[in-house]
């Protein structure tokens, strides 16, 4: 059995744990709250995220970084992307051998445009990573930590390291498949969040299902656009980490890019969503990556674009799907070839 270093104790981390927990590792849990720390430790409770979930009593928390990184044989980083860096900095501190760094977070870094995996290459040093490994798919962790039936991916450029990955974290209720396409799952991941933002934007200014379809089934074409642009395969974007994760996130209230799209579709302002929301929500600070991103690159994505400009330039959700709907006529079999995905 490995031990397990889980940086980051909101929601998705303390469900990864109770997985690993699940499986026999040792888990240290790392958070920056003495009181949620205690609740795990002394109740099993990490009652502000998951509310009513037990705890297996074999998880135990830290905010002691330095505890938590003694002696573990890889480290599972699940804090948001903006905190990535800092986060990093504290722990290669600590790190005395070349260790996994697996990470659960799903966002894109603005200016730099650096994928998770990239800026954990950037800030730790060769010598104390042994390989750098993704896991994403559709998984909202409220149902995880039910042991409710999840499938997600594990991918990496060093396949042993996704095998290893995919052996920590597999059991009867969490499923694990290994995909090399380490671009294209972190990309699928990310957009993502983007592309629920707008389906709870839809949903908040009373359209129906017509409009979810038409703006999941073209943010993935956007979603593959880019990625393959970057040098991802079209493939991966129809598999766990493109399309599974696209449906469970544009069309659950467990989403919190769904929810924070909801209330602004129903004419709330952004620093009112982000207040009543409480928690981070990856897929602003994403789309504001990805805009910059498709600029540089030259690729194409009106969807994007359009909420960048909700988000961040308050033009309202009723002008952007205006100016989505009155773009010039495309041919979407011809427009799919051009992404890469080509149906013979």
């Amino acid at each position: 059995m490995a031990s397990v270093a889980v940086l980051g104790s909101g929601s998705w981390g303390t469900a990864l744990s109770i997985v690993l927990a699940d499986n026999g590792h040792d888990v240290r849990l790392w958070g920056r709250s003495e009181k949620q720390v205690e609740e795990i430790n002394m109740e099993h409770q990490n009652s502000h995220y998951l509310k009513d979930i037990t705890l297996p009593k074999s998880i135990v928390a830290y905010t002691d970084m330095e505890k938590a990184m003694s002696d573990v044989d890889a480290v599972l980083l699940v804090v948001p992307t903006k905190a990535m860096r800092t986060v990093l900095k504290q722990v290669v501190k600590y790190i005395q051998k070349p260790i996994p760094f697996i990470h659960a977070s799903k966002g894109i870094e603005p200016e730099t445009y650096l994928r998770v995996s990239e800026i954990i290459e950037d800030e730790v040093s060769a010598e104390f990573r042994s390989s750098v490994v993704v896991i994403s798919g559709p998984s909202h962790a409220e149902e995880v930590s039910l042991r409710q039936p999840t499938t997600i991916t594990s991918s990496s450029l060093d396949v042993t390291a996704a095998k290893y990955v995919q052996d920590l974290f597999m059991n009867n209720h969490f499923r694990v498949y290994t995909n090399p396409d380490l671009i294209g799952v972190e990309i699928g991941g990310a957009l993502k969040n983007i592309i629920a933002i707008g389906a709870g934007m839809t949903h908040g200014l009373g359209y129906g299902d017509n409009a979810k379809a038409a703006l999941m089934t073209r943010g993935l074409a956007e979603i593959g656009r880019l990625g393959v642009k970057l040098g991802a395969n079209p493939l991966t974007f129809a598999g766990l980490s493109g399309l599974g994760d696209l449906i469970v996130t544009c069309t659950s209230i467990h989403s919190r890019n769904w929810r924070a799209g909801n209330m602004l579709g129903k004419g709330k302002s952004m620093d009112t969503v982000l207040s009543e929301m409480g928690m981070v929500v990856e897929g602003i600070r994403t789309t504001k990556a990805a805009y910059q991103l498709a600029k540089e690159t030259k690729v194409e994505m009106p969807i994007t674009n359009a909420l960048y400009e909700v988000l961040f330039h308050d033009k309202s959700p009723e002008e952007a799907v205006k100016k989505l709907m009155g773009r010039v006529k495309k041919h979407e079999v011809e427009e799919l070839k051009i992404e890469g995905f080509h149906f013979n």
